[in-house]
């Protein structure tokens, strides 16, 4: 078997490394052990140095057991959380001290060494849980990005919460906002707060600042006890560039490029991912998170940096990284069938959720990063300027069905100058409280799965800062309290109403009826399953309308079920109380219309009554 698991690492068609490679607890005639094994062909002269034997190189070297590289020992009498590392002899002659790449655990920073970790015998008891999980594609999806750290912040004594502390916040929060997954920021091992886990260090090793990894594995367990999924944010591009970690890590570029494409745009180092040893490595480690810690999707970051150097078109396909992508697509789904893979690709690129087999990448979903920023772009401009941007709310579903699409307004829009989601809305206080309204109707009532990140649902001002708490404080204020308040009642219409999310791929579900009035700047969509009908119009301009013709594709009575500009959201209440009868004709050419009442950037959701 271990032949075969190193044959295979070798040849890049593993994804089960972690359970060969690393520092490995065992039991024999009673006596416990734990075996380390490494793979670093550039080294020689191996040792394991740890507490145990005061980090003397000279008592416990390690056996070559495989020309390709691989070392090997066991030592008796260990425990778990000892800190270790390997020291050996580099490729360039350089006696050098590094992290375990497999380790499961860490040192808290700054701390560098790896440590000790029994990871077998947690007693999980979610498998109700997981016998009915899918990928979601016919069902209500809404997620909500957290970055562990800063989602609660500090306890009074000044320590960081731990997975279990936080859980017992964010579940009932969760649930109470009606949110069906939660998506955590890297929990990987890095070493710098600033880069939120995106470069990391050890790519099995659990998050230290928050716990050990039976901390992680008890959050989850109870999350899928209460019936929200869980999904894991992994950056495969690149890696922290410390010299005790992954960087020429046998004096070799055993991890990374050697050429012109080495360092990242973030001054981290490429992982080489034309490299076969690499692509087991982190396929390994995707599928450890999975595996272990019963993760049901994954996110990959940056996937436009592996399908393009850089991630600039003009220099050209990675064909290394499609490589990749492909593989770990194909390789995992076979592993994990109801298990999520998400592409965080800003790309153009054709078919990054087709089928492998016909070309594509193999992804469950790619963020729709196109949508985001044409709309966050169109909600920013004077509504006088708005029929010149018209194309910016309706572009989105020309292209909507060439792949399985995820609406995002995640972190990187609330960071960096950028703004927050709220100071992104055009106009005075007032009109962007009524703006941030209208645009989470438009990103619910859209087709596509949604997220939002942590704090959308205040409508901070403040730009989110990683060392900081949330500003809780403002759901002492009304006018931010409504917005929490919508964002739950979007949350709970939308995994109510079934024309909201089942079979979203199918054009016959989706119906513009007002998508060319440019000069009033008001769209309107229906969306239909089965005999559930509803109608979806959005007024992005400050005209108020007493009654305004919305054309219909149906006759019939026609309830409003949502409103945003209802006084419980912040609004001025001008909404549509009673069912509203259909009329003949319309001026855009369709059998029937109603006339309703649209307020000043107004949004509504109407329901056929059958």
């Amino acid at each position: 078997m271990a032949y075969g698991l190193v044959y295979d690492y070798l040849n890049g068609q593993c994804i089960e490394a972690h359970n060969y490679f690393g520092a490995h607890f065992g039991e024999e005639n009673g006596k416990k052990f734990v075996t380390f094994r490494l793979y670093a062909p550039g080294a020689s002269d191996v040792s394991v140095i740890g507490e145990w034997n005061s980090w003397d190189f000279t008592k416990d070297k390690m056996n070559k057991i495989d020309e390709a590289g691989v070392w090997e020992l066991t030592i008796p009498n260990l425990t778990n959380y000892q800190c270790y590392k390997f020291h050996f002899k580099n490729a360039k002659g350089e006696y050098v001290d590094k992290i375990d790449p497999f380790a499961f655990f860490s040192e808290l920073r700054p701390g560098t060494c790896s440590r000790l970790f029994d990871n077998r015998f947690f007693q999980w008891h979610d498998d109700s849980w997981l016998r009915k999980r899918d990928r979601n594609f016919d069902k209500p999806m809404s997620i909500y990005e957290m970055h562990l750290g800063s989602w609660k912040g500090k306890a009074e004594d000044g320590h960081l919460l731990s997975y279990e502390e936080i859980g017992d916040y964010i579940i009932p929060y969760l649930k109470e906002h009606g949110f069906t997954h939660v998506e955590f920021m890297p929990l990987v091992q890095y070493p710098f707060d600033g880069s939120w886990g995106y470069q990391a260090t050890g790519f099995f090793s659990i998050d230290s600042r928050y716990g050990n990894p039976f901390q992680l594995m008890s959050l989850i367990n109870r999350l899928h006890q209460n019936g929200i999924g869980a999904i894991i944010d992994f950056a495969p591009v690149h890696f922290a560039s410390d010299e005790w970690a992954l960087a020429q890590y046998d004096g070799t570029y055993l991890f990374e490029y050697g050429n012109e494409w080495r360092m990242s745009p973030w001054g981290s180092l490429h992982f080489d991912l034309g490299k076969d040893p690499v692509r087991s490595f982190l396929m390994s480690a995707i599928n450890y998170f999975i595996d272990y810690f019963h993760f049901d999707g994954v996110r990959i970051d940056a996937v436009s940096n592996i399908i393009y150097h850089n991630g600039d078109a003009n220099l050209g396909v990675n064909g290394g990284g499609l490589e990749f992508l492909k593989r770990l697509t194909s390789k995992l789904h076979l592993a994990h069938d109801k298990v999520m893979l998400i592409a965080e690709d800003s790309t153009a690129y054709a078919g990054t959720t087709k089928d492998p087999k016909i070309g594509g990448l193999g992804f469950d979903y790619k963020w729709d990063l196109g949508w985001m920023n044409d709309t966050l772009k169109y909600y920013a401009k004077d509504p006088v300027y708005k029929k010149w941007e018209h194309y910016n709310i309706t572009f989105s579903m020309a292209y909507f069905y060439s792949d399985n699409f995820m609406l995002p307004l995640s972190h990187d829009e609330v960071v960096h100058g950028k703004g927050t989601i709220i100071n992104k809305m055009w106009g005075d206080y007032y009109e962007k409280f009524a703006l941030l309204r209208n645009l989470y109707t438009y990103q619910f009532s859209h087709p596509g799965k949604k997220l939002n990140f942590m704090g959308n649902e205040l409508g901070s001002f403040d730009e989110w800062d990683e060392s900081k708490s949330l500003p809780w404080v403002l759901k002492t204020y009304p006018a931010h309290d409504s917005i929490s308040r919508l964002m739950r009642d979007l949350n709970l219409i939308y995994r109510h109403e079934k024309a909201m999310y089942f079979e979203e791929h199918n054009p016959t579900h989706f119906h513009w009826l007002m998508v060319d009035n440019a000069n009033d700047s008001i769209y309107a969509f229906q969306r239909n399953v089965d005999k559930d009908t509803l109608i979806f119009v959005f007024n992005m301009t400050s005209n108020y309308y007493e009654s305004y013709s919305i054309p219909l594709l149906e006759s019939g009575t026609y309830e409003e079920i949502f409103n945003s500009d209802k006084d419980v959201y912040g609004g001025s209440n001008q909404y549509n109380g009673l069912p509203l009868n259909s009329e003949l004709g319309s001026f855009e050419g369709l059998p029937a219309h109603i006339n309703i009442k649209l307020a000043s950037f107004g949004a509504c959701i109407f329901k056929k009554i059958k």
